[in-house]
């Protein structure tokens, strides 16, 4: 029985990851250097401490020079945040919140972002109070792809992870919802259509195409044909 649904949250609530990308390709053609999305995609739906790929590292190498990284931090976070501050809630979050609550579901969050970042982005929206738990990176030691955040949320609901679904947008965040052992829907967006979601449960183009019954029902064939093979 269905009991809970954990969300992603950078790119699948609210489009935080486009702006992101954006505002460190910004930064490079300051300093006349291409920054291809090819180079980003691996950052996608992972922590800074597992990030293949260190932007900073990467600006220095190809400019040749130095940069006081602090302040190039700065730079790039206020541009960030001028990006995603009016970002709309993505279509059918909303309406998929608030028919779980209806049906008496759980909700919980799962990020590798910090509490911080997605607790305040979620009360800027009005959607924080919806939420019965809110597992995020800097409270497990490792991040997405790592399961971590994803055990943090099950214990959190206290459901299992045949009781809960995940909703994900990115490569990262499916192999952590699919190693925890949760159904994940994975839902891409403009940034992370580019990944091959084959190990996916399913795959949509947005939330608006999922509803509550349609879950139930590919939790129901899942089941059916496990039961079969066994």
């Amino acid at each position: 029985m269905l009991k809970a649904i954990i969300f992603d949250f950078d790119g699948l609530v609210i489009d935080t990851e486009m702006p992101d990308f954006t505002s460190w390709q910004e930064i490079y053609q300051e300093h006349n250097v291409t920054f291809a999305l090819t180079d980003w995609l691996p950052l996608v739906g992972t922590g800074p401490s597992t990030s293949p790929f260190n932007p900073y590292d990467y600006l220095e190498e190809k400019s040749g020079k130095s940069f006081d990284r602090e302040i190039l931090r700065m730079q790039r976070m206020k541009r960030h945040h001028e990006l995603i501050a009016n970002q709309p809630v993505l279509p059918g979050v909303e309406a998929l919140i608030r028919q779980a609550k209806e049906r008496g579901l759980l909700l919980a969050v799962a990020s590798s972002s910090t509490r911080a970042w997605v607790t305040g982005h979620l009360k800027e929206r009005n959607l924080l109070h919806y939420f019965d738990a809110i597992a995020c990176g800097d409270e497990v030691k490792h991040a997405k792809p790592q399961p971590d955040v994803y055990q943090s949320a099950l214990t959190q609901l206290g459901v299992q992870p045949h009781e809960a679904i995940a909703l994900e947008d990115s490569l990262n965040g499916m192999r952590a919802a699919r190693a925890a052992g949760i159904f994940c829907v994975v839902i891409p967006n403009e940034l992370t259509k580019h990944f091959d979601f084959a190990g996916a449960s399913l795959q949509l183009n947005s939330l608006t195409e999922l509803s509550l019954e349609h879950i139930h029902t590919l939790i129901a064939n899942v089941e059916a044909r496990t039961s079969e093979s066994h």
